[in-house]
C-alpha cells in the first residue's frame, strides 16, 4: 500500500527508504544518518505515494469545480481544490525529505488527491466511459516513460541486471519490466546495488520507484470508476462505506493477500473511500448532508483512528501509511470536512493569491513533480557531499556545521532541482493532454484558466 502522489487528473493526482525492502504500507522516505553519510531511507512506503502522495493525481491540472453538473454551477477552474492539490504535493516533499510521521496525520495528501481525482473522473464520466479512460492513459503514460527510461538506465548503468536478479524470478520475471510502461503492477527494482556500485547507494533505486505505487493505485481506479460511479448513483452509502469495511479484512490481517496483490488491495481499500468521496462532492451528496452532522461523524471517525493507531503502531510509530485502517479512517473524515468546507473559489482570495502563479504551475506539473521529487531528493546528497571536498570546509568545524545542517541543505537544494526537472520534462503532460507545449506554465490566470478549461475534455 502507501501513501504519496498526487491527484490531479492523473494525477488526482495529486500522491510518499531504506537499505531495506519497503515495508508494506509506506513508501520510501529519505532520513540523513551519520554526518557526512548520504541519509538512509527509513522504509516506509508512504504508501508512496505520493507525500502524502501525492503528493499529491498525479494529472495534470485539471480542478474542475466539482457538482457543476449535478449542482447547477457554472463549470471552471476551482481554485480551492487547486490549492488543495499544491499543498498536497508540497506536504508529499517534505515527509520523504524530512520523514516526519506526524505530516501523514496532519494532512493526509495521498486521501485528499484520490478524491480530488475521484470527484475530476466523474464529471468526465459524463462522456462515454472508452474514451474518458483512454483520456486518462494518454496524460498519464507519456511522462512515465519519460521518467521510466531515465531511471531503467541509471539502474542498468548502476550493474542491475534484471536476468540475474534472484528478485525477478528469472526470465519470465523480467515481463515485469512492462510495469515501467503499463502499471498495471508495482515495477521491480534491486532492493541492493553494493556499496561499491559507484553510481548509486543500495537505496537509491528503491527511493526513485517507490512513487510509482500510486500511478498503479491510480490506474485501476480509473479502470473501475464506470462501475463504481454506477453503483455509487445506485446505493450511495454501501458504496461509499465499502471500502471502509473492506480495509478492516484486508487491513488489519483478518485476512492476509501475500505480495504485491495484497499490497494493490490494500491500497484500493484505504483510498476508495476517498475516491467515493469525490463522486459523491461531484454529484452534490455531500453538500445536501448537514454540515454539523458530517463533522461530527468525520470527528468520531478520526478519533476511531487515531485510537487504532495508538495501539497498532508499525516501526514509525505515529505514522498512518504502516497502519493501514487508521489511515483510511483519518483521510475519510479529513476529506469530508474539506469537501464539506469546500468554498469553490474562482480566485485565491487575499493574502493567498501572491501564492497563484506557484498554485498554477504544480497543477499543470503535477505529475512531473510528483515522479521526480524523491529521485531529486535522492540526488541532493551526492551534490552535498562535494562541499566536503572545498578548501574552505576542512577544517572540523566546518565540517560539523555541514554535518548539522546536512538536511537543511537538501530541503534547500531539492527545490531548484525539481525546477530543472520542471523545464526539461514537464512539457511533456502538455504534449501528452494535446496542449501547445510550455516550459514554465505558471503564467496569468486569465491564461491559466483558458488552458485548464481545455483540460476538461480529457
Amino acid at each position: 500500500m502507501t501513501q504519496e502522489h498526487l491527484g490531479a487528473e492523473p494525477t488526482g493526482e495529486p500522491m510518499t527508504a531504506s537499505a531495506e525492502p519497503t515495508p508494506e504500507y509506506g513508501f520510501p522516505r529519505r532520513r540523513t544518518e551519520a554526518a557526512g553519510a548520504a541519509p538512509a531511507a527509513t522504509s516506509t512506503r508512504t504508501t508512496t505515494s505520493a507525500a502524502s502522495g501525492k503528493a499529491a493525481d498525479p494529472s495534470v491540472t485539471s480542478g474542475v469545480v466539482p457538482g457543476a453538473a449535478s449542482s447547477g454551477k457554472p463549470s471552471g477552474r476551482d481554485r480551492y481544490l487547486d490549492l488543495l492539490r499544491s499543498l498536497a504535493l508540497v506536504r508529499v516533499v517534505f515527509y520523504h525529505l524530512f520523514g516526519w510521521a506526524w505530516l501523514t496525520v496532519l494532512f493526509p495528501s495521498m486521501g485528499v488527491m484520490f478524491a480530488l481525482a475521484g470527484s475530476l473522473m466523474a464529471r468526465s464520466l459524463q462522456r462515454p466511459a472508452p474514451s474518458v479512460i483512454r483520456g486518462r492513459l494518454r496524460r498519464l503514460l507519456p511522462p512515465l516513460w519519460a521518467f521510466s527510461a531515465v531511471l531503467l538506465t541509471l539502474m542498468f548503468a548502476a550493474g542491475w541486471n534484471p536476468a540475474k536478479d534472484p528478485d525477478m524470478g528469472g526470465t519470465l520475471g523480467l515481463t515485469r519490466l512492462l510495469d515501467y510502461v503499463l502499471p498495471i503492477g508495482a515495477p521491480p527494482y534491486p532492493w541492493h546495488l553494493g556499496a561499491d556500485s559507484g553510481l548509486l547507494e543500495r537505496t537509491w533505486a528503491g527511493d526513485a520507484a517507490g512513487p510509482l505505487w500510486y500511478l498503479r493505485a491510480y490506474l485501476w481506479f480509473v479502470v473501475a470508476s464506470p462501475l463504481l460511479l454506477r453503483a455509487f448513483r445506485r446505493a450511495p452509502w454501501p458504496t461509499l462505506l465499502a471500502p471502509l469495511a473492506l480495509t478492516a479484512v484486508v487491513g488489519t490481517g483478518v485476512v492476509t493477500i501475500p505480495g504485491e496483490t495484497g499490497n494493490a488491495v490494500t491500497d484500493f481499500a484505504v483510498y476508495g473511500g476517498c475516491w467515493v468521496l469525490g463522486f459523491a462532492h461531484h454529484e452534490g451528496m455531500l453538500a445536501k448532508f448537514p454540515r454539523y452532522l458530517a463533522v461530527s461523524l468525520s470527528v468520531f471517525l478520526m478519533t476511531f483512528a487515531l485510537w487504532w493507531a495508538s495501539g497498532h503502531q508499525g516501526p514509525d510509530h505515529w505514522d498512518l501509511n504502516d497502519i493501514p485502517l487508521a489511515q483510511a479512517s483519518w483521510s475519510f473524515g479529513f476529506v469530508v470536512i474539506l469537501l464539506q468546507y469546500s468554498p469553490s473559489w474562482r480566485e485565491l482570495p487575499g493574502r493567498l493569491r501572491r501564492w497563484d502563479k506557484l498554485v498554477t504551475l504544480s497543477n499543470n506539473r503535477a505529475v512531473t513533480i510528483y515522479l521526480w521529487h524523491n529521485l531529486l531528493i535522492t540526488a541532493t546528497v551526492p551534490l552535498i557531499d562535494l562541499a566536503y571536498d572545498l578548501p574552505f570546509l576542512q577544517s572540523d568545524a566546518a565540517t560539523s556545521a555541514l554535518d548539522s545542517s546536512y538536511t537543511l541543505c537538501m530541503f534547500l537544494l531539492v527545490w531548484p532541482l525539481i525546477a530543472l526537472a520542471v523545464l526539461t520534462f514537464g512539457w511533456i503532460e502538455d504534449v501528452a493532454a494535446g496542449r501547445r507545449p510550455r516550459l514554465w506554465p505558471s503564467g496569468s490566470r486569465r491564461r491559466a484558466f483558458r488552458s485548464r478549461t481545455s483540460d476538461v475534455r480529457a
